[in-house]
């Protein structure tokens, strides 16, 4: 096994990932020595005779293994780390083993936001053509639970985030690399380490590997530019050198001998705002890329529902209309949604864990918008309500603070006016108030309907 070249072997984090390898070895490799370090105590999920390490010093166990698999959560520059590579350890990931154990072809898709909507369009379009098409990674279905059975015929459509690639050196078949804005800033020492983390992805590719990108996004073509793979560009506006862009709202693509071929209208895309617009022209270019026929792309788009806590329509309750958007962790997303939306916005609420980012083109978005009423949740609630008034420091936006969610959606009944749009979109992570961006989505979804209920008895 090329990333396991010798034992015993520690699996170093034991979250979704940690667990994954674990299996994986057991199935396959149940001969290797094996340790599990996490700091939790993970003895009560761990149902096999392994060595465990738990507690503060949980670290100090790397240095007892020749091989160390980082989970996703485990920071690559840690210091312990650094010292067991120098001591001649060798440390890789889940992502690395699973790229080094795939027969089959792999399309990896990376970007700040955007990356669940355009590799889910992805495995949906290249289903209308493979029989044998798997949907894994970052988008929570851990890549090498669905390696057994995989052959050359296989397509692995692969969401990778900044922390899987960080460390990894290999790079997909076919690279989807979307837009790459600040995010994560309170991992990684600055924004060019996030994005050279991100450009791992096509860091190893060749001649015969390919690269979808919009050449609009100078940070992403800056990565492009260093890698000597064949490059397909598309683009929300039309130009002689994409290979897909949008005309007069049409999507074309560049076909046989250059002529120049319809796909179809925006206007049929089921997915909201200009973001959406752009993952869908990712993915239709993946598709293309793979020789899917246009009428099967065309039916794969058609026959999409949008993503769970991306700009999700709840539904109307007294007259309101209620989406979550609680995936939106960055200020470029919350901007998205209020476009997406248009006027009708007349309630924001945002504001959650404080990673660093700026939000002052938030703010000025805001006080432009039709929004009336900003709830906002700690910590970053403060900043969003100083760059509002930053922007205009006449502003009349009702700005209140909220701890609670079920405070939040009481609010939003009750400031919202019937016709109108209540969308939370947080334009930031949520670890201080939730466990992850879903549960707050969750939580949001449950309060709207339990208040409509209570309200209505």
């Amino acid at each position: 096994m090329k990333e396991i070249p010798q034992s015993p072997v520690l699996i170093l984090g034991y979250g979704r990932e940690g667990q994954s390898v674990h299996n994986y070895l057991n199935l396959h490799h149940p001969k290797i020595s094996l340790g599990i370090a996490d700091q939790q105590d993970v003895s009560s999920v761990v149902n096999t005779n392994v060595n465990l390490h738990s507690g503060k010093e949980y670290l100090q166990s790397v240095f007892d293994y020749n091989v160390i698999i980082r989970s996703p959560g485990i920071p690559t520059n840690l210091p312990e780390l650094q010292r067991a590579r120098n001591q001649g350890k060798w440390v890789t990931s889940a992502t690395n083993i699973f790229f080094s154990e795939c027969p089959g072809v792999v399309i990896g898709v990376t970007g700040t936001k955007g990356k669940s909507t355009t590799t889910s369009l992805i495995a949906e379009i290249v289903r209308k053509k493979n029989e044998d098409v798997r949907l894994v990674g970052n988008i929570g279905l851990p890549a090498l639970d669905y390696l057994d059975g995989a052959d050359e015929n296989t397509i692995f459509v692969m969401e990778l985030s900044s922390h899987q690639l960080e460390d990894c050196h290999y790079s997909p078949h076919i690279a989807v690399v979307l837009d790459i804005v600040p995010e994560h800033l309170d991992y990684y020492k600055n924004f060019a380490q996030y994005a050279k983390a991100k450009g791992r992805i096509i860091a190893n590719q060749t001649g015969d590997d390919i690269v979808i990108f919009n050449p609009n996004h100078p940070e992403v073509v800056k990565l492009v530019e260093q890698t000597q793979s064949q490059k397909m560009s598309f683009s929300s506006t039309s130009g002689p050198n994409f290979f897909c862009w949008i005309e007069n709202g049409i999507v074309y693509t560049k076909g046989k001998a250059g002529k120049k071929e319809e796909i179809l209208s925006t206007k049929s895309i089921p997915l909201l705002g200009k973001g959406n617009i752009e993952n869908s022209l990712a993915a239709i270019t993946a598709g293309l890329v793979l020789n899917v026929p246009i009428d099967k792309i065309q039916r794969a788009i058609y026959e999409f529902k949008p993503l769970e806590h991306r700009l999700e329509f709840v539904g109307e309750f007294r007259g309101i209309k209620f989406y979550n958007d609680s995936l939106a962790t960055i200020p470029e997303a919350a901007i998205h949604a209020l476009e997406a939306l248009g006027p009708d916005v007349s309630t924001l609420i945002a504001g959650g864990y404080d990673r660093g980012l700026n939000y002052s083109s938030l703010g000025k978005i805001i006080v432009r918008s039709s929004v009336q009423n900003l709830v906002l949740f700690p910590d970053t609630g403060s900043k969003i309500a100083d760059a509002v008034k930053t922007a205009n420091p006449n502003s009349q936006i009702n700005i209140i603070p909220v701890t609670r969610m079920k405070e939040a959606v009481n609010l939003a009944y009750e400031l919202t006016a019937p016709g109108k749009i209540c969308v939370m979109s947080p334009a930031a992570a949520s670890f201080n108030l939730f466990k992850d961006y879903a549960e707050r989505g969750r939580a949001f979804k449950e309060c709207i309907q339990k208040l409509s209920i209570s309200i209505v008895l």
